[in-house]
C-alpha cells in the first residue's frame, strides 16, 4: 500500500472503515484478492515475488496493512520483504503491542516502513522510521509514504474527500472507490522533497498515480460494520486502459 486512509471508531454505524491504493510497478506478479490457499483465513492480494502482502485480514478479524517509507538514499536491495509483516501479524497469535515490541528488536534490518496491525476494535502503528509503538485513538487518519498524519497533499485531499463519505448514514464503498481514483497533480510548491527529483515528486503526488512502467494498480476498500460484519471489496486496474475487475468478499467475523 502507498496510500490508506482509515476511520477508526469514528463512525455511529462502524468500528473501521479502510480506503486504500497500492501503487506498484506494473511488471510485478501479483495475484487479485482472494482466501489464500495456504493460509485459507485469510483474504487479501498477495505479490507473487516475495510472497507477501500490502494488505489483508483473517476472519477472525485480525487486519494488517503496511505502506513503503521514502527514503531512496538508504535502500538495501537485499533487505527482507516489507510485506511479509503483515502475512507475519496475520498468522501470529500475539497481541498487536507484543507483536510490534518484537519486530522492534529487528526492524532496522528492512527498508523503510509504516505497519498499522490490529483488529477491527483497535489498531495500532509502527514505523522504523521513529521510536515507539502507538495505538490509534478514534478518529480519521491518513498515510503514504512518510510517517502517519504527514501532511502531503494528497493525503490531505484524501481525508477531505474521505470525510465527504462518510458523513452519511451508510457509507457506500462506491463512493470510496471514486475517491481513490483522484489524479489531481498536486501544486509544485507544496510537494515534498523526498530525494526523487520535481518530475518524479509530481508524477507521485496524486492520490491516483499513472505514470510509465509504474502507478496504482489496485484499491481495496474495507468496511466493518458494528454488528462485526465485513465488507472487503477490491478494485484491480488494467495499467494500460484503467478499466478494472472487482472481487467482494462478505463475511461476520468469528469470535
Amino acid at each position: 500500500m502507498c496510500l490508506i486512509f482509515l476511520s477508526v471508531n469514528n463512525h455511529p454505524s462502524y468500528k473501521l472503515v479502510v480506503a486504500a491504493n497500492r501503487d506498484e510497478f506494473y511488471s510485478r506478479k501479483t495475484a487479485t484478492a482472494h482466501f489464500w490457499e495456504d493460509h485459507p483465513h485469510i483474504v487479501g492480494g498477495r505479490d507473487l515475488e516475495a510472497h507477501g502482502t500490502w494488505m489483508a485480514m483473517t476472519k477472525r478479524g485480525r487486519i494488517s496493512l503496511v505502506t513503503n517509507y521514502r527514503d531512496p538514499k538508504n535502500i538495501d536491495p537485499h533487505a527482507p520483504s516489507r510485506g511479509q509483516l503483515v502475512t507475519d501479524y496475520l498468522n501470529d497469535s500475539s497481541t498487536p503491542e507484543v507483536y510490534l515490541s518484537r519486530l522492534a528488536n529487528r526492524a532496522k534490518a528492512y527498508n523503510g516502513f509504516n505497519l498499522l496491525v490490529g483488529d477491527t476494535d483497535a489498531l495500532w502503528y509502527y514505523s522504523n522510521y521513529r521510536d515507539g509503538l502507538e495505538k490509534i485513538s478514534p478518529g480519521l487518519y491518513g498515510l503514504s509514504n512518510h510517517l502517519l498524519e504527514t501532511p502531503w497533499p494528497k493525503v490531505l485531499r484524501g481525508k477531505q474527500k474521505m470525510a465527504e463519505a462518510l458523513a452519511t448514514d451508510h457509507v457506500n464503498p462506491e463512493n470510496l472507490f471514486e475517491l481513490l481514483k483522484d489524479d489531481v497533480i498536486a501544486d509544485d510548491k507544496l510537494l515534498p522533497d523526498t530525494g526523487i527529483g520535481l518530475e518524479r515528486e509530481r508524477a507521485l503526488s496524486s492520490m491516483f498515480i499513472k505514470s510509465p512502467g509504474y502507478g496504482t494498480r489496485c484499491s481495496t476498500v474495507v468496511i466493518v460494520d458494528r454488528l462485526n460484519h465485513v465488507l472487503f471489496s477490491e478494485r484491480v486496474y488494467d495499467t494500460t486502459t484503467f478499466h478494472y475487475s472487482t472481487q467482494r468478499f462478505e463475511f461476520d467475523i468469528k469470535s
